[in-house]
């Protein structure tokens, strides 16, 4: 199999090619990043590509499947630049996809496509995928998801997959998690269990996490079986105030949800932080997954706990850990994170 994967070099991307390479029925894998990394991986050839403007149809000519994974959380000051790349963008790679006749296409959706739900039961994947307005991610999720909708349609011999996890951790992202959501003034050394006094408990503020290998298994599953449709992906168990003070040694405190939305808009619209409010709305409005059907019908099962992957995520945030890829690169903050500063918060990709 000849697997194409587009937006290979971040988080998901590279988890994806490691999982791929370790699969005996993938012979070839092509990884299409915007900046072509200096890390290697078994079976993959770099190719550079920017999903906004660069020519596609050719180099998906040949593949089996392409695995659609490019998307922009930063420039957060800059809507049009980021819905250029997240939603034009992944129209053009569904238009490459058809143009250039490939069997298969695998696309990397997210929780935050769902509707406002329930935090006391799990939904599975026929849960209205609405979004959260308020919030410039979600949007585009719901956006791309209607394009992937017309495709189907239009499509039918196409095999098309959906992927829907919840947040997703690994040591290796850690730099650029940080860059992306929580910007350069939060003191490392307090990113360890009983280092961190108190969780905000909110009867809303329970997510699911996943770690990033998983996911990129998950991945790879979508794109070498014959599967089609949605697919809910999250770890066991569900964070909530209860579970992260018990993880992270601290006392949940009750935090009403306006002082959580207003402090994120006010250190956001003061450069603080990187990331606006929507991202609080969101956190609070998505339903818990049921992955059911990815245990069942995709043969997914994660290996590590959502505990886990949180914890990895802080030691490597702690350490400045990284990888030899652009988005992972934590060189790219520069000495004692100055560059994020002089740059901007939230004020580039």
């Amino acid at each position: 199999m000849r697997i194409v994967v587009v937006g290979a070099s971040g988080n998901v991307g590279t988890s994806t090619l490691a999982a791929l390479a370790n699969d005996p029925d993938v012979e070839t894998v092509v990884g299409i990043a915007r900046r072509v990394p200096s890390r290697r991986f078994p079976k993959t050839e770099w190719v550079a590509a920017d999903v906004a403007q660069s020519p596609l149809a050719d180099t998906f000519t040949g593949a089996d499947a392409v695995i659609h994974l490019a998307w922009l959380i930063q420039p957060s000051r800059d809507q049009d630049t980021i819905r250029t790349v997240n939603v034009d963008g992944s129209a053009r790679v569904f238009q490459a996809v058809r143009d250039a006749g490939v069997p298969a296409l695998v696309y990397a959706s997210s929780v935050g496509a769902y509707s406002p739900g329930p935090k006391d039961r799990r939904v599975d994947e026929g849960w209205p995928t609405e979004g959260i307005d308020s919030s410039y991610y979600s949007r585009h999720k719901v956006a791309t998801e209607r394009l992937l909708d017309e495709f189907e349609r239009e499509n039918p011999a196409v095999r098309v997959v959906r992927l829907r996890p919840g947040l997703i951790f690994k040591r290796e992202a850690a730099s650029e998690i940080r860059r992306l959501f929580v910007g350069p003034l939060l003191p490392s050394p307090l990113l360890r269990p009983g280092m961190i006094p108190i969780v905000p408990r909110h009867p809303r503020l329970v997510f699911q996490a996943v770690h990033s290998r998983d996911v990129g298994e998950a991945y790879r599953l979508a794109a070498v079986r014959d599967v089609r449709g949605a697919f809910n992906i999250a770890a066991d168990p569900v964070l909530d105030p209860d579970e992260l003070g018990r993880l992270l040694g601290a006392r949940p405190v009750p935090v009403p949800a306006a002082l959580l939305r207003g402090g994120a808009e006010l250190t956001w619209r003061l450069r603080l932080q990187p990331v606006p409010s929507g991202w609080v709305d969101m956190a609070l409005g998505v339903p818990l997954l049921d992955t059911t059907r990815a245990r069942e019908e995709l043969g997914w099962e994660p290996r590590r706990s959502a505990g886990e992957a949180l914890l990895e995520l802080l030691e490597g945030m702690r350490e400045g850990a990284g990888s030899e890829t652009p988005p992972l690169d934590p060189g790219t903050s520069g000495p004692a994170r100055v560059r994020e500063l002089l740059t901007g918060v939230g004020g580039r990709p």
